[in-house]
């Protein structure tokens, strides 16, 4: 049986498409925003009003939108839900071991101040774990940490999802630039360095942002020279890394330069005064300098040191090729059942009717969850910690995601049908027809709605990438310039995805409260995106000669 896709499937109309088929879209906005419903309530119920969408608009096989959707949410458990799990089983082992006291003792003698904390954790060292792991690892780990070393629930989930900007399209190593790459056939080293630009920029924003964002302008002001010393260094390397060397070390590169630099300039440098929240205890953020040794300290960071040894390995070529060529190291399933072979995508996003192929790749030793659990068995071992309490603490840490698992896996879901059923491709289209020379300024709207649908950056490139394209070659601007807009638009949708709010939730213990974090994101989420619009604007028709350029053909 073969569906092609009709992006314009009402009355021939794609406005009144678009229009009709966006309803899963403002439901979700209006069931997290205004309704406040929980994530993993207003996950499966906006899947189901795709799906009944997608049957009713489209004329989608019942059968087809199912297995969109389940597809989807396999996926959005494996690998997605893979790493969320691992890497707060990683930090639940340090809890669990007692050295998680001595991580915190060790942040604490480098300035008690919960602003430079912030900074140290949330910008910088989340940084690091969006280029070797990304996909909620850094966010899950970092905003852990920031409630074990004393900060409230909330203000640590939205400080590290404020944070988690700057290093997004180079994490993890590149995959989401590398998408956009291979979807648009724009070499990955001229988007790198398209996209390296913008991200520099956002990196000498973001980390005085999250203070201003944490305390208010006033207080922030008293920290702008460590602000400038992680953003600069950050930005200063991110930048050369990507123009010379493409898309695949910027994140982590610019992230252990922004750490070592910051850890240094504070040794020479502290604010005059100390900010503390209100209901901090003097014990709870006293520097505890000269407590404990070096080897006690180091034995306490050991399994991050651990995770950055693995999963520099795991980030290999030669590692991933020879698991991707080993038969035995990954199941495959070729031809995903009652999708693959029956949707076809149609014109304008194709010049001819095109299969829509499906299947679905368990890579389970390659996946990155799988180099975070191997780094947490390590870690057991290292510190001390026998099978059964680490098989208890596995077990803890399953019951305390299992409400994000539930969101993430519908969400996913429902990407995955928003794609198959045409619905994501009726909306770009519909963008670009209302906006005409204006694009510009819709480009990275198109990519936070994307990663607003998916969760993932990657999944915006891979959903908008060639739209993005062919509508700047038609109205004559470097496609290099909307598709890197595409890829700076959507980071900014991970402040508001429900994928990036459900693991803040579940690693700071706020399941059930996504509503509650979405409304505060939502306003930041607008001011950089007004932020990115100015400067999508500034390089389509002030300084175009910034940005790179692409092959003229398609």
């Amino acid at each position: 049986m073969q569906w092609n896709q009709n992006y314009s499937a009402l009355n021939g109309s794609l406005l009144l498409t678009a229009l009709v088929v966006a309803i899963p879209i403002f439901f979700l906005f209006w069931a997290l925003a205004v309704k406040r419903m929980k994530g993993h309530v207003a996950g499966p119920v906006t899947l189901l009003i795709t799906v009944a969408i997608s049957v009713l608009v489209y004329r989608m096989p019942v059968s087809a939108a199912l297995s969109a959707s389940a597809l989807g949410m396999v996926t959005g458990l494996f690998p997605i839900g893979w790493i969320i799990l691992t890497a707060v089983f990683l930090f639940n082992l340090t809890v669990e071991s007692g050295q998680f006291e001595i991580i915190k003792s060790s942040i604490s003698s480098l300035s008690p101040d919960r602003r430079i904390q912030a900074l140290l954790i949330a910008f910088s060292f989340s940084a690091f774990m969006e280029g070797v792991a990304g996909q909620g690892a850094p966010v899950a780990v970092a905003a852990a940490m920031l409630i074990g070393l004393g900060f409230p629930a909330l203000p640590a989930a939205v400080i590290c999802l404020v944070a988690n900007t700057p290093p997004v399209p180079f994490g993890p190593v590149g995959v989401p630039t590398m998408m956009m790459s291979t979807v648009t056939g724009i070499p990955a080293t001229t988007m790198a360095r398209a996209v390296g630009i913008d991200m520099a920029f956002m990196a000498l924003i973001i980390p005085f942002f999250l203070v201003v964002v944490m305390v208010g302008f006033r207080r922030a002001k008293e920290v702008i020279p460590a602000c400038l010393v992680a953003g600069v260094s950050y930005a200063a390397a991110s930048f050369a890394i990507s123009t010379w060397f493409g898309p695949e070390l910027p994140a982590i590169v610019a992230s252990v330069v922004s750490l070592l630099c910051l850890v240094i300039f504070l040794r020479f440098w502290q604010p005059s005064v100390t900010w503390t929240f209100p209901e901090d205890t003097a014990a709870s953020h006293a520097a505890a300098s000269g407590t404990y040794s070096a080897g006690q300290i180091f034995k306490a960071w050991s399994p991050f040191l651990i995770l950055m040894v693995v999963m520099g390995i795991w980030g290999t070529p030669a590692f991933k090729a020879y698991c991707t060529k080993a038969h035995h190291w990954f199941v495959m399933v070729p031809s995903w059942p009652w999708l693959n072979g029956v949707v076809f995508k149609s014109a304008p996003i194709v010049a001819k009717p095109a299969l829509y192929g499906a299947n679905y790749r368990w890579d389970w030793l390659i996946a990155p969850g799988t180099a975070m659990f191997i780094s947490s068995l390590i870690s057991m071992a290292v510190l001390g910690i026998g099978p059964a309490t680490g098989t208890r603490v596995f077990l803890k840490t399953f019951r305390q995601l299992r409400f994000a698992l539930v969101t993430l896996a519908s969400v996913i879901g429902l990407g995955f049908l928003a794609n198959y059923s045409g619905m994501s491709f009726t909306l770009g289209l519909a963008f670009a027809q209302l906006t005409g020379m204006a694009f510009p300024i819709f480009s990275p709207i198109i990519g936070l709605v994307g990663v607003f649908l998916t969760g993932s950056v990657t999944s915006s490139a891979a959903l908008f990438g060639k739209l993005q394209q062919v509508t700047a070659m038609h109205l004559g601007m470097n496609p290099v310039l909307t598709t890197s807009a595409n890829l700076f638009g959507g980071v900014m949708g991970k402040l508001i995805s429900p994928q990036s709010i459900a693991v803040a939730c579940a690693a700071v213990g706020l399941v059930g409260k996504e509503t509650d974090i979405f409304r505060k994101t939502l306003k930041y989420s607008m001011i950089l995106l007004c932020m990115v619009i100015v400067l999508v604007l500034l390089q389509a028709f002030v300084i175009p000669a910034v940005l790179p350029t692409a092959p003229a053909a398609l």
